[in-house]
């Protein structure tokens, strides 16, 4: 049975990351596997042949790199906390269609994916929850879901592209929140400067009829610009392209190489990990 996909901006917003994972596993295999996107494009009804047309230019091909290359820096990430805390909650925030967790399960780990609830129940038909995995439906700008969380072993949370769509007070406020809730855990996430977040949002804000570009959650130097935020916070960040991975595969090109360099250092594309208070 296929799954029928509605072409709108929401169920858009989940396949389209999809695609470029499944895209990404095809062309870096070396790098990057992502089995469970391969098998859902398989299972679901939708119309992939503009995705698929737009997949063979050169900057579409780099993005699908770029996508492939924050999954697996925040994989990292998580495996990294999970090797200390083994019985830790691992959330993904904001989860869409994505497997990270599953993939990152350590056999003893707990695992949580949020996100709103049209997109959960999405979720629910395509990634029902196995074991010790729950799919919560919630507005993560809404405190309500620390509670569903069991963090008595440790909790990393992830985001994987959210924050761009948060102004910086709205992601401030959760922040200080998380640590309020869960003093040992740790935040990692995808983030980037001005410019490039007016690239990355260009067409959403304009569908969304918004104007004040610059009221929304950028970042050029994590460390000095959000460690003010509370005393409580240990920042670092890392390049999330070539941070991670010096992506020197035969089946990375040159000039991609060039334009890995570009979105690091010029961009300031980067993970960036929050510790609540505990030791990092």
């Amino acid at each position: 049975m296929k799954y029928k996909i509605e072409k709108n901006t929401v169920q858009e917003t989940l396949i389209l990351p999809l695609y470029s994972r499944k895209l990404c596993t095809e062309l870096y295999p070396n790098l990057y596997r992502d089995e469970t996107a391969v098998r859902l494009i398989d299972q679901i009804d939708y119309d992939f042949s503009e995705a698929e047309k737009n997949s063979r230019s050169l900057m579409q091909r780099f993005g699908a790199l770029e996508v492939a290359m924050r999954q697996n820096d925040l994989a990292f990430e998580v495996q990294a906390y999970l090797k200390n805390h083994p019985c830790a909650a691992v959330v993904n925030l904001g989860c869409g269609l994505d497997n990270t967790g599953k993939a990152c399960d350590n056999g003893s780990c707990k695992i949580y994916n949020l996100d709103f609830p049209d997109v959960i129940a999405l979720r629910q038909q395509l990634l029902p929850a196995g074991e010790r995995e729950q799919n919560i439906p919630c507005d993560l700008k809404d405190p309500a879901w620390f509670d569903k969380i069991d963090a008595s072993g440790g909790a990393v949370f992830f985001a994987s592209g959210v924050f761009y769509y948060f102004l910086t007070a709205q992601v401030r406020e959760l922040v200080q929140g998380m640590a309020d809730a869960f003093p040992c855990g740790v935040l990692v996430f995808d983030a980037a400067n001005r410019t490039a977040v007016k690239m990355i949002a260009k067409t959403w804000f304009r569908t969304a009829k918004i104007k004040d570009v610059g009221a929304y959650f950028a970042v050029s130097d994590a460390k000095s610009e959000l460690s003010p935020w509370d005393s409580r916070l240990q920042v670092s960040s890392r390049g999330y392209m070539l941070g991670y991975n010096d992506l020197k595969d035969p089946s990375v090109s040159g000039f991609f190489r060039f334009l890995a360099k570009v979105g690091d250092n010029g961009m300031k594309m980067q993970i960036v990990k929050i510790g609540f208070g505990g030791k990092l």
